[in-house]
This record gives structure tokens, sequence and C-alpha cells, in this order.
């Protein structure tokens, strides 16, 4: 595809203000990611205008403005509901930290502007009057399926180290190769990285997790970033895993089982946590089989740890390590409707399902040994569990047809003893669902506050 062929359809508000900013005498065109998406046919989620005028300029010619950084040259423009970034040209100064310029100059060139930007195909401008405007061969990199950078890589990552995490962030989700000198670059400055936020990291790390490609986390591996942010994922690349249930080790059955499940975020930081304290817990026998007793627990807590870390939400961290905590159970049990019930009271009625999506995709990255019997084994958790909600049997304190308040009534003094007692008749009734009802319990519970 040439440049004069690419026509983007630009929404109607986006265009009013390039249009409007043009019939007050200054360039203006939609530019960066929106520009990429457009021409790959992907639906992009924002649209940023950059523009000559300089932001209180900016502030004059639009009713409604939010200042979202003026520093840097940045407003907000408001039509109805939605919020369009204008940015004015600029040379970014002297990066002192590998963050953020130690000052911003505005400029009246585009290609100034479009030259300071990380990446070739992120550095490309259009507005309906002039059609693309590719200065770096944007366009030609997208053809190349390729990510470089625009100009010198050293001074691009220099500038801002999270663009190393970026570019295999991109490669994952576009399915695209790093260009040869960048990735060197990368190499060599992936030490930079640990002058870059917990926060900032872990969005890069989401958005190549539930990416296409997430396998691409090999790269950030080889390229040195993660002995920077994950070091724990470089000790499981360097673990050797011999067994007849596995054919992988233990870093490349991770990486294979993180592509075998959904891309939604709590399921892939599991796959990507699970068996992350087998670099900690291997033990070798002589003939060479290797063992990891305990790892699920052990990998449950560093989890934890590394998700707080890295500054993950409380809700995450939860649903992650109790994924990765129970991620082996019940292999070696029946699936019987009475230990399901036990397992949906262990693990929770919402994280159950999600178990089954991470067993399955464990066992897929696993060796054919007894894979058949095993993905059997997972589908009978499925149906039993579907039966039991079906039936609406009780799998939990809050679901018994009994209550604290009952207990008092029924002369329980308040303390721990109730609880005691209603785990004591959940326990029964986990057995026996149909001893789930009022007087049944009632009565058990008499006899249980009667006992000394």
């Amino acid at each position: 595809m040439t440049a004069d062929k690419v026509k983007i359809e630009i929404p109607e508000r986006a265009n009013f203000i390039i249009k409007t900013l043009m019939e007050a005498g200054f360039e203006a065109y939609v530019v960066g990611g929106c520009v990429r998406d457009s021409i790959l046919g992907r639906v992009p989620q924002d649209w940023d205008i950059t523009t000559s005028a300089d932001p209180y300029r900016v502030k004059e010619l639009f009713r409604r403005t939010v200042d979202t950084g003026l520093q840097h040259g940045t407003v907000t423009v408001m039509l109805g509901d939605e919020g369009f970034e204008v940015t004015t040209y600029r040379l970014d100064g002297i990066y002192e930290d590998g963050r953020h310029p130690k000052e911003v100059t505005f400029t009246r060139e585009l290609r100034e502007d479009l030259r300071r930007r990380d990446f070739t195909i992120n550095a490309m401008a259009y507005n309906d009057e002039e059609g693309l405007v590719d200065m770096f061969d944007g366009l030609g990199d997208i053809d190349r399926k390729l990510i470089k950078c625009v100009g010198d890589p050293h001074e691009r990552f220099s500038e801002d180290a999270l663009r190393m995490l970026r570019a295999v962030r991109f490669a994952a989700q576009l399915g695209y190769e790093i260009d040869e000198d960048t990735e060197k670059a990368i190499i060599d400055l992936a030490g930079n990285l640990e002058k870059i936020s917990a926060e900032r990291i872990h969005t890069e790390l989401i958005k190549l997790l539930v990416s296409d490609h997430p396998m691409e986390l090999k790269k950030a591996y080889e390229t040195g970033m993660t002995a920077v942010f994950l070091p724990e994922f470089d000790d499981i690349m360097k673990t050797p895993q011999k067994h007849l249930h596995h054919c992988y080790d233990v870093g490349e059955h991770t990486l294979i089982s993180i592509n075998n499940i959904r891309p939604d975020p709590v399921l892939r930081l599991a796959m990507l946590f699970h068996d992350i304290a087998k670099s900690k817990t291997i033990t070798v026998d002589e003939d060479g089989t290797t063992h990891f007793r305990g790892h699920p627990a052990k990998s449950a807590e560093m989890a934890k740890l590394v998700l707080r870390r890295l500054k993950m939400d409380n809700d995450t961290i939860n649903k992650v390590s109790i994924l990765v905590k129970y991620h082996d159970y019940g292999y070696s049990l029946k699936p019987e409707e009475k230990f399901i019930r036990r397992a949906i009271n262990k693990i929770g009625k919402d994280n159950f399902p999600l178990l089954l999506e991470v067993k399955k995709a464990d066992v897929l990255a696993q060796s054919e040994y007894k894979r058949a019997e095993k993905l059997e084994n997972i589908s009978e958790w499925d149906r039993i569990y579907k039966e039991i909600l079906e039936r609406g049997e009780c799998v939990s304190i809050k679901e018994l047809k009994i209550n604290g308040s009952d207990l008092i009534g029924l002369g329980a003094k308040p303390g721990p003893k109730i609880g005691d007692i209603l785990s004591k008749l959940l326990d029964e009734v986990l057995d026996e669902p149909e001893k789930n009802n009022p007087e049944y319990l009632k009565n058990r519970a008499k006899e249980l506050l009667s006992e000394k």
C-alpha cells in the first residue's frame, strides 16, 4: 500500500476539531495509534490530534476544554460526552530520569513532533486535506510487519525506558518482528527499566499477556527486561522439568499454558504464576526425574508478593493467588458430587469455573501421558459443578438455611462458638445437601449447643 491510497474515516467530532483548527490558520492531524490502527483495519480506542496551535490558542477555539497537561502542550477538548486530546507540536528536551523530558519546547514543524515518537508505525499523521503524512516509512514497516524505532533506538529508549517493553507489547499485539537494531538497543539498555514505575510496567505486561501472541514474553526475557521487573520468570526459564507428565522445561510450559487460555488478565496472570515456585522447590532423583513438591502453595505466595510489587489491584491479586494455589488440586481424587461441593466451597463459586480453565490450559501444555484421562476428569468436574448450581445446593455458610441470629435464638452466646457450629453444619450439608433445611439444622444445632 502507498500513502496516496490510504483513506481514513475520521469520526465526525475529531474532524470538527481538525477543521476548526485549520480554519483558524493552524495545521492539525489525527496522529499515532489511531492512524496505525485505521490502516490495519482495527478500531482505534482513541483519536489523538496534533496541531501547530499552542495550547492556549486551542483553549480559546473551543468552548469546553480540560487542562490535561499544559506544560506538555496537551489540552482535552470536550465535545458532548467525548474527550479528544489535542497536543501542540513539540520538541522534548534532555531526559534525565529515563521517563520525562526536563523541558518541552513547542514547534511549528510537524516533522519535529513526529521524530520524537517511539516507533515508525506510531509516527504517522493524517487529515482529509493532505492525506497520510508518513515521514519515517511507518507504512513500509507495517508492510514488513516490523517494530522499528524512529531514528536512533538508543536515543528513543534513553528518553523513555518503557518504550523497550512497549516494543515487545506491540510485537505481541500485531504479530510483528522487532527490528534488529531496535532489539540490540533493548539488550544494551534493558537495565534502565528499573527507573520505570511499577504501575507503568504492569500496564504494559497485562497488554502483552492478553495479546494474540502472549508467548512474546519470551522476547522480554531474551532481551534482559524480565530480569529487571520479573526475575522470578527468568528463574523458571532456566528450570528443567523431566517427568512423564511433562515434555517442556518449566518456562516453556508456562508460556504455552498462557497461550492455551482465553485472553482474560486474571487467567493469563494465573498461568504466568502457576508454576513460578518450581525453581524454588525442585528436587532431582538419581535417574534425573524432577519433582516440585508443594509448589502450588508456594507459587501462590510468590504470586501475591510479585503482584503487590507490580502494584496490581487487590481483587486481581486475590483471584490469581487462589487459582494458582489450587491449579493442581484434586487430580488424584474422583470427581464425586460431595468432593466437588467441597471444592466449590474452598475455591469459591465464581472462581471455580475459572479454575477449570486453568486446569485445562495446564494439561494442554503437558506431555501426552494420560492427557485424555486428565481432560475427561476436568469435563466431569464441569458437568457436576453445573448440576450442583442448577439444583441450588448449598456450598457455603451464607447459603445455609440457618444463621448466627438463629443460633442466638436457640440459646447460643455471641462468640466463636457460633462460627464453629455453622462450620460443622456446613460440613454435614456438603456431604448430604438434603440436610440443608431449617428443621434439621435447628435440631442438629441444639445437639451441638448441648455438647461441652
